[in-house]
């Protein structure tokens, strides 16, 4: 489940834009009136939706979306006239009045949007040290060398004992090397 800030400078808007949410399903975990807090209920969260006003006592939305980590992604919620000066690629906009559907169906979205990109990010197969593509490297090598293979068959060969085994590559390939340089 997304973890949702609602941020308005009025209690009554933030806790009206909480309940709608609330009864649709999602889960808001933070409700503020300024700047700082909606910085430091973000500190706290690996990712989520900021719903914002566009104007706090300590700062504009602008403010916040300067100090947003990586993970985060805001809903602008203002006037016609304020949003017409909003130029900024990350932000999604709501004109005022809001219209309850389209504030669902926005926050639905960008909720499926972040479950995707999360999913994408734990599908991409982490990246190597320079160390760890050496030693993989030395074991093909060695092994290679030894038992006539090629570089495919040592990779698969290092790959297979890694599965069977139920170790990383990494420590599969320095396996092969210590038994091998003995």
């Amino acid at each position: 489940m997304t973890n949702i800030i609602v941020a308005f400078s009025r209690q009554e808007d933030a806790r009206s834009i909480k309940n709608i949410l609330m009864r649709n399903g999602f889960q808001v975990v933070a409700v503020c009136t300024s700047g700082a807090q909606v910085l430091n209920s973000i500190e706290d969260l690996s990712g989520g939706i900021i719903v914002s006003g566009y104007r706090f006592e300590d700062m504009l939305y602008r403010g916040i979306c300067d100090c947003m980590p990586a993970g985060f992604e805001m809903l602008l919620v203002a006037s016609s006239g304020r949003l017409g000066g909003v130029i900024v690629q990350d932000i999604r906009c709501l004109s005022m009045p809001l219209k309850v559907h389209e504030l669902v169906e926005t926050v639905n979205t960008m909720c499926r949007d972040q479950v995707q990109r999360k999913r994408r990010m734990r599908q991409r197969p982490a990246e190597r040290s320079e160390e760890d593509s050496r030693i993989i490297l030395k074991a093909k090598t060695l092994l290679m060398e030894r038992n006539s293979m090629t570089e495919m068959q040592a990779h698969r060969y290092i790959q297979k004992c890694s599965m069977d085994n139920g170790t990383n590559l990494v420590e599969t390939a320095r396996m092969v090397i210590s038994l091998i340089d003995i």
